[in-house]
């Protein structure tokens, strides 16, 4: 396989007061293995609406859209999940940790959903959270830790199935400058070291220059 997700004319639009707003008007996009691209463009410019495209998380978009192999538009609602589940794993801005669960069991949860014994699935948290630097906070629930924290055991979480792709949505837009650094620095190195590919989405051009490769969104199409 060439490569891990490939868009082609990739068009979403929507209608809003009787007027039709196109979000995406052509998106071509291929992303090789292990290759970490940022999706720079300001707020509002349409990386959520691109990310999700690529993540099979809504309906509604023209053009092609092709994920480890297999065609989005061949897939329904049972297809699309398992896609999510074996080739997928997503960051958002905002945790979107489970609360009443402890840093080692939100990362240990989807690999259960995915199959894994529960020992592996442990192994395989305390190995991520670790190299994180979260080892003295296993036993800890969300609340328990600061936003960077959070945030590490939510890119542990996302990694924790070995995705071909990681989608992160603004992913260290939530915290103050230093901390994003960190935060980012260990995601990067921490998908550089799993062989994973990831898209990036961010506003920040600063972070986006420590990636392997930049594309911008411009109106509606890549620049």
């Amino acid at each position: 396989m060439n490569e891990v997700v490939r868009l082609e004319r990739l068009t979403r639009s929507f209608s809003q007061g009787g007027v039709t707003i196109e979000v995406l008007r052509g998106v071509d996009l291929a992303i090789a293995p292990g290759e970490i691209v940022a999706l720079l463009g300001p707020s509002g410019s349409g990386k959520s609406t691109l990310l999700q495209a690529v993540g099979l998380l809504e309906g509604g978009f023209g053009g092609r859209i092709v994920i480890a192999g297999v065609e989005a538009a061949a897939l329904d609602a049972a297809g699309r999940t398992r896609v999510r589940r074996e080739h997928l794993g997503f960051v958002y801005q905002f945790h979107h940790l489970l609360p009443d669960f402890t840093a080692e069991e939100n990362v240990i949860l989807p690999q259960l959903v995915s199959g894994a014994a529960r020992p592996a699935a442990r192994l395989r948290a305390r190995e991520l959270l670790g190299a994180l630097g979260l080892e003295h906070r296993l036993d800890h629930r969300p609340s328990q830790l600061s936003g960077g924290e959070q945030q590490r055991v939510a890119v542990a979480r996302a990694l924790a199935n070995r995705p071909q792709l990681v989608l992160a949505d603004e992913p260290t837009g939530n915290l103050d400058e230093h901390t994003a650094d960190k935060v980012l620095a260990q995601f990067l190195e921490l998908v550089r070291g799993t062989g994973s590919a990831a898209l990036v989405a961010t506003h920040n051009e600063r972070l986006a220059a420590k990636m392997d490769r930049v594309v911008r969104l411009h109106e509606g199409v890549l620049a």
